[in-house]
């Protein structure tokens, strides 16, 4: 499915909240949202019209500067001497032009925006599915984190704790240590079909920072990721859909199964982002029982709209 057209998303996102998405040509003036008003949510979005010439690396950097600028930058969530732990999709030994991992350029301009903004130390790991050396290497993920210097950690099996999630269905659950001592977790998943949830992005994305036997969450995927998000305590979540995987995913492995999509979006609200990320690939986020799961929980709404995204076109 390839989702909606922009004019079609931003006519349903209107409809359903009876909001209004705005347009912004550079970080929002105070004079429109207030001298103390800060968004929730971001949306760059390549113009349509160029999206079949563009530079995909030139597109993923400026996408993702906008969507962080457009949240209030990441001074906003980053002091100076902070630890950053970068989250993306790396599970998979794919390519990066087949949307199974994380954009690495997405992901490099995440590390310099952070070390930018004053962080002391930006790390970047998963947990993948396939063997980790050829996914960090093949994604293009490792390049791109050290040529903007980031470190790429190994996740170590050793350095897994037993974490008291507290939530609904989860009580205990080894979570990677590192991850959860950092000072800033920045969940960046890349926006991709998946064959038991329908569609994976950030909240899905989050069961690359835990161990044990993780082929167990199928059983009640909803209630798990809804309590590792509210574990995680997201501040900041971005969504990579550059370019998308829109079916046989997660691992995919077929480039007719990828379309360039053109979209970078940010936000604080993890839910709505995943909700905004449902709507691109053409499902009504009603229909995706975790996203339901975390805003019955009080995690985030479902209903993006309403909270008057700021949309950018860029080019």
């Amino acid at each position: 499915m390839s989702g909606p057209t922009r004019r079609e998303f931003l006519k349903t996102g209107a409809l359903v909240a009876g909001g209004v998405i705005l347009t912004r040509t550079g970080v929002f003036p105070e004079a429109v949202f207030g001298a103390d008003a800060v968004p929730t949510l971001s949306v760059a979005r390549w113009d349509e019209a160029l999206l079949a010439e563009a530079d995909l690396t030139q597109m993923a950097v400026k996408l993702t500067e906008t969507a962080v600028a457009n949240l209030g930058g990441l001074d906003r969530f980053v002091e100076k001497g902070h630890t950053v732990w970068i989250k993306p999709n790396i599970g998979w030994n794919r390519r990066p032009e087949l949307a199974a991992n994380t954009n690495p350029d997405v992901v490099g301009t995440l590390v310099r925006l952070c070390l930018e903004a004053g962080a002391k130390t930006v790390k970047v790991g998963d947990h993948p599915c396939h063997p980790a050396r050829q996914c960090y290497r093949n994604s293009g993920i490792t390049k791109a984190v050290e040529a903007e210097g980031g470190k790429m950690i190994y996740l170590d099996k050793k350095r897994f704790i037993d974490a008291e999630i507290g939530g609904e269905h989860l009580t205990t659950w080894p979570v990677y240590a590192e991850v959860t001592d950092a000072d800033l977790v920045i969940n960046v998943p890349v926006l991709k079909h998946h064959g038991l949830t329908g569609v994976s992005a950030a909240m899905k994305n989050y069961m690359g920072v835990i161990g044990g036997n993780r082929g167990s969450w199928h059983q009640n995927m909803d209630a798990c990721l809804t309590d590792i998000t509210a574990f995680m305590k997201p501040r900041i979540t971005l969504l990579d859909a550059v370019r998308t995987l829109n079916d046989h995913g997660p691992q995919g492995g077929d480039p007719n199964d990828v379309s360039v999509r053109g979209v970078v979006a940010a936000s604080t609200d993890i839910v709505a982002l995943d909700a905004l990320g449902v709507t691109l690939l053409g499902h009504a986020p009603a229909d995706i029982k975790p996203i339901a799961a975390a805003e019955a929980r009080g995690l985030g709404t479902a209903d993006f709209a309403s909270l008057n995204p700021v949309e950018q076109i860029v080019s």
